[in-house]
């Protein structure tokens, strides 16, 4: 729902933000999820409804920046590329090429990343073509991180539009976002200007500062207000009252304690990045920087008093091979699905601030009956925007 596209009288009394985590195979849980939020859009809108007409802003890391795409980029008709239910086709078809199962050892890893990503650049490259950053059917944004600069490199529709330099292919944005260190190469690619200068990015995956992406959007749209851009988001600066927010999470091995301090005392460098098939490193500084943030805009919204505003959809309870980022037998990618449709059955859960866990909320039902209560809204908000 780019805003750009109505009139700056129109009535627009929210700002919709979609957030999408990073995790790998994982991103079908999200992928389930958003299949059932459109197709609620669709019963009160009609068949052709899609995510990208109802969000402001859609923010993706890693595999949620993969989705972003698929949400956004345009396609035939300048309508969006994917459906959403069409999502987890693509990973179910894709995975287990980007991340084959055979061919791989320990000893094989210490000389390169775990996988060549060769298939996953050449696929993408296919997807989105020539397609730039600015030409997105809403606005995006997705975190990465420049490993010369050493700091968060955040592309965003809004930015490309006024900055060419950071008017970048979403191609070389999605290949970057989903550079994971150790799984994945980084990738290198320039931009350049009408007047031919030209920068330089050096980027690997967001998810290692940000691979829950709800503040980022959060705060690109701040950004924009503190610009005085009324016309873009016509609410005053900090009012996070205006916000309606869904954020997705990929899942996370909470409950299954997979470390502990008397392990992890014992390892070395090669421990720490690698262990019993597992990667602690990553999986802490991904997981921490994921809670932090749905920490804080929990508190944010509680605050405001619009805790209804702010809906986060997060599994804790995996276990096994559905924990892991890159297991893409048909088995493990079917159990993710079945994981994502059982999730959207549970209660709408908050994290406690004191054990970092979800916990069921009295009296707001299922996460099926929030997302369907938060179609309403945004279909609501939407007509209201046509006035």
């Amino acid at each position: 729902m780019a805003l750009t596209n109505g009139t700056s009288n129109s009535p627009k009394k929210l700002i919709t933000i979609l957030s999408i985590d990073g995790g790998g195979v994982r991103g079908i849980i999200p992928g389930t999820i958003l299949a059932f939020l459109e197709s609620k859009l669709q019963e009160l809108d009609g068949v052709d409804a899609r995510i990208a007409d109802y969000f402001d802003v859609v923010a993706g890391t890693s595999t949620g920046g993969l989705v972003t795409a698929m949400l956004t980029a345009p396609g035939k008709d300048n309508r969006p590329m994917f459906a959403a239910k069409e999502i987890n086709e693509f990973y179910l078809e894709n995975c287990p090429k980007i991340f084959p199962q055979n061919g791989w050892s320990f000893f094989s890893a210490l000389g390169g990343p775990k996988y060549d990503g060769k298939f996953l650049r050449s696929k993408v490259q296919q997807l989105l073509g020539d397609t730039k950053l600015h030409q997105t059917l809403t606005n995006i944004v997705v975190p990465t991180f420049d490993i010369k600069l050493l700091q968060p490199t955040i592309f965003s529709t809004l930015e490309a539009k006024s900055v060419p330099l950071m008017d970048a292919l979403l191609s070389d944005v999605c290949i970057s976002t989903s550079a994971a260190p150790t799984y994945l190469p980084g990738h290198y690619f320039e931009t350049k200007d009408s007047e031919g200068i030209t920068r330089s990015f050096n980027l690997v995956d967001g998810g290692v500062t940000a691979n829950n992406p709800t503040l980022v959007a959060m705060t690109s749209v701040t950004k924009e207000i503190f610009l005085e851009n009324q016309d873009l988001f016509p609410v005053k600066p900090m009012d996070y009252g205006k916000f309606l927010v869904v954020s997705l999470g990929t899942g996370s091995a909470k409950t299954e304690e997979k470390f502990s301090v008397q392990d992890s005392s014992k390892w070395g460098v090669l421990g720490w990045l690698y262990n019993n098939g597992a990667t602690p490193l990553i999986d802490i500084f991904t997981q921490g920087s994921a809670d932090m943030v749905d920490i804080h805009a929990s508190v944010v919204f509680q605050a405001l008093r619009s805790e209804k505003n702010y809906l986060r959809i997060q599994d804790d309870n995996l276990t096994g091979n559905t924990s892991s980022v890159d297991i893409s037998t048909r088995k493990n990618l079917l159990d993710l699905v079945q994981i994502g449709k059982d999730l959207l059955k549970k209660p709408v859960s908050r994290v406690n601030l004191d054990t970092g866990m979800y916990e069921a909320v009295d009296g707001e039902g299922t996460n099926e009956e929030a997302l369907t209560r938060f179609a309403k809204l945004l279909s609501e908000e939407r007509k209201q925007r046509k006035i």
